[in-house]
């Protein structure tokens, strides 16, 4: 696909816009799509990286997250082993090492959650064989259910959860 604008190079940037429901396209290159960055409602930056993108997402959180920060304190507190501090990581876009993600882990969820739905991760099983370790998995979290339910002293939602467990077991055999 070429370039709409100059068809002499090959289009590169895809930018779909939808507004009102109208769908529109543009396919440029590199060149035209910087010549046009602000026509078309963006600076265009040819150094683009993941972490300039992870680093978008914190600053969306920067003006909520110090508001609610008890103290500097805790703002300042850095990662026992590699000394990165949060707000180290929110310039960067990377964690240090893997204890950052304990040390930084409560403000690290609202983040993950954003990103990718959840934070947790349940990864992809075959088809073939996904269906029993799906359901094992349906069990495991109902079984996690089940035991706030009996904490939270639910009786009644805990005996639903132990049938429907009792129905998963039964149809895996």
């Amino acid at each position: 696909m070429w370039c709409e604008r100059c068809k002499q190079r090959p289009a590169t940037v895809h930018i779909t816009k939808v507004i009102n429901n109208q769908k529109s396209e543009k396919h440029l290159c590199e060149v035209c799509a910087q010549a046009s960055g602000s026509d078309l409602g963006f600076l265009f930056e040819p150094n683009f990286s993941f972490h300039n993108l992870l680093a978008g997402l914190l600053e969306g959180e920067m003006g909520m997250e110090d508001t609610l920060a008890p103290s500097t304190m805790e703002r300042r507190r850095a990662c026992p082993v590699c000394n990165l501090t949060f707000t180290d990581f929110r310039r960067i876009g990377k964690l240090g090492c893997g204890v950052c993600y304990t040390e930084f882990g409560p403000r690290l969820d609202p983040l993950l959650r954003r990103i990718h739905g959840s934070t947790v991760h349940t990864g992809k099983a075959p088809k073939r064989t996904g269906g029993a370790i799906r359901v094992k998995k349906e069990i495991e979290q109902l079984r996690k259910k089940l035991n706030e339910a009996i904490k939270r002293e639910a009786y009644e939602e805990a005996a639903k959860l132990r049938d429907e467990i009792r129905a998963k077991e039964k149809n895996l055999k």
